[in-house]
C-alpha cells in the first residue's frame, strides 16, 4: 500500500480522465483501493426501486470514486494544481506544497 498524500477535506483538481479540469472537495478516501470520492465530480446515475426509505424510487445521482493518480491538490497560495511533499518539523510530519513551499 502506498502512502497517500491526499486526505478528506482537501480541495483537489482532476488532472486526467473524463472530468479533467473539475475541482471539488474530497469527501472520503479509500486507502485499500487508492480511490477518493470528490464532491460534484464523476457523477453517476443509479436506478433505484421504490422502498421504505425512498417510496418514489427513480434515478439518483451520486459521486463515484476516482483514482488518486488522477487528482492533484490545489495550492492555497497560487490556486493551481501542485505536488505534495512531507517534511519533519520538530517531532511532527507535515504536508507542504512543492510549488509555494507552504505547509498545508
Amino acid at each position: 500500500m502506498i502512502k497517500l498524500k491526499i486526505k478528506s477535506g482537501d480541495v483537489v483538481k482532476v488532472i486526467a480522465g473524463d472530468h479533467k479540469g473539475a475541482e471539488g472537495k474530497v469527501l472520503r478516501v479509500d486507502r485499500e483501493k487508492n480511490k477518493a470520492i470528490v464532491e460534484g465530480v464523476n457523477m453517476v446515475s443509479k436506478h433505484t426501486k421504490p422502498s421504505a426509505k425512498n417510496p418514489q424510487g427513480g434515478i439518483v445521482k451520486k459521486e463515484a470514486p476516482i483514482h488518486i493518480s488522477n487528482i492533484a491538490l490545489i495550492d492555497p497560495k497560487s490556486k493551481s494544481a501542485t505536488k505534495v511533499g512531507i517534511k519533519v518539523e520538530g517531532d511532527k510530519k507535515v504536508r507542504f506544497s512543492k510549488k509555494s513551499n507552504q505547509v498545508l
